[in-house]
């Protein structure tokens, strides 16, 4: 009778091919984008002698067509076209070395053509620091994920140095964090709801609420009860970011925001800071979720100042185009303030 093999045995060994094979995936992944990279570098140097644009379009579909009777489809006159935006979209190559080792071919694919190298940023590091799928990525940039972050609201240059402290240090900010307005679209709440029913519902779809809140929360407590003065409060949500290394409260409201709003979760955030801070976490934050608010009362509380974000939510998904107007409207007049107050500074 054959001796037994050890179970421990098998589980190694299986771990140690696991690991070897992903190893191996991760080194070809990485080499391919690299000699991708090449190729449309090498393409856009020659074009660049050109001086008409069908100059650019004949060497291209010549290249492809010697290319793949030798390497097959894959360096096809369009795959050619996709490598050459790659090199114009991420000029240096320490830069595409290091994402290589994150990001694969078709992440790339997903981002090189979006206009704004802000945005693209944007994206691929999350993706990196995340480790989206491809799907997941597809399906953040169309909730138009970062239009919807308190970064994009800021001016370019602060947000060019936020993406580089995420790419140099691996430090998120909560700017990176933050979103308005939430899309809650998946609690399938209608018309008329009370305030207990959005919470049960939060609760009942908690996997996709945490997916929506974003990178590194995690649920606490749900009706946080504090006690202040013989007082009792009750904080609707409680979570912790392990990336922001804090506690996050959330105060759920049906209506408008209101000025008192502020004062409630100024209270909530220090009790937290007092007796629920550990010593090497930063200090807590609150997200006060409201059906609507308006932006002149938000910017005279400054807000920002006392880590307290005020944001939409929204139960039912606007039509993609009245979002985008929605979005741009809102990030223009941010933007268009933070230059103005800049101006007479």
């Amino acid at each position: 009778m054959p001796p037994v093999t050890p179970p421990t045995l098998v589980s190694d060994i299986r771990r140690l091919i696991e690991a070897s094979r992903s190893q191996l995936a991760g080194a070809v992944n990485s080499a391919l984008t690299q000699l991708y990279w090449h190729i449309g570098q090498r393409i856009h140097s020659e074009v660049l002698q050109g001086e008409r644009a069908e100059y650019g379009e004949q060497v291209v579909a010549t290249l492809a067509q010697q290319l793949e009777a030798d390497y097959g489809r894959g360096f096809s006159s369009k795959n050619l076209r996709h490598m050459l935006r790659f090199a114009e979209s991420f000029p240096s190559l320490e830069i595409v070395s290091a994402l290589s080792r994150q990001l694969a071919w078709s992440h790339f694919l997903e981002i090189i053509y979006l206009k704004d190298p802000l945005k693209r940023d944007f994206y691929v590091h999350m993706c990196g620091q995340e480790r989206w799928s491809v799907r997941t990525l597809r399906e953040r940039m169309g909730s138009m994920l970062f239009e919807r972050t308190a970064l994009s609201r800021k001016p370019d240059g602060l947000l060019a140095g936020e993406l580089a402290t995420l790419r140099e240090q691996g430090e998120l900010s909560p700017a990176l964090v933050l979103k308005d307005p939430y899309i809650l679209d998946f609690l399938g709440l209608h018309d008329r709801y009370l305030e207990k029913d959005l919470e049960d519902a939060i609760l009942r779809e908690l996997e996709l609420f945490l997916l929506e809140l974003g990178a590194g929360f995690t649920f606490v407590a749900r009706q946080k009860r504090i006690q202040i003065d013989n007082d009792d409060f009750y904080i609707d949500l409680l979570f912790y970011n392990r990336r922001l290394k804090r506690l996050v409260a959330i105060d759920l409201k049906l209506g408008d925001f209101k000025a008192a709003d502020k004062g409630q979760m100024e209270l909530y955030l220090r009790w937290l800071a007092k007796y629920e801070q550990e010593p090497d976490e930063a200090p807590p934050l609150g997200i006060i979720l409201c059906s609507g608010k308006k932006q002149e009362q938000i910017e005279l509380l400054e807000l920002g100042q006392t880590g307290i974000h005020v944001a939409e939510y929204l139960t039912v998904l606007p039509p993609k185009k009245v979002l985008q107007q929605k979005l741009h409207e809102a990030i223009a007049r941010s933007r268009q303030r933070l230059d103005n107050r800049g101006e007479t500074a």
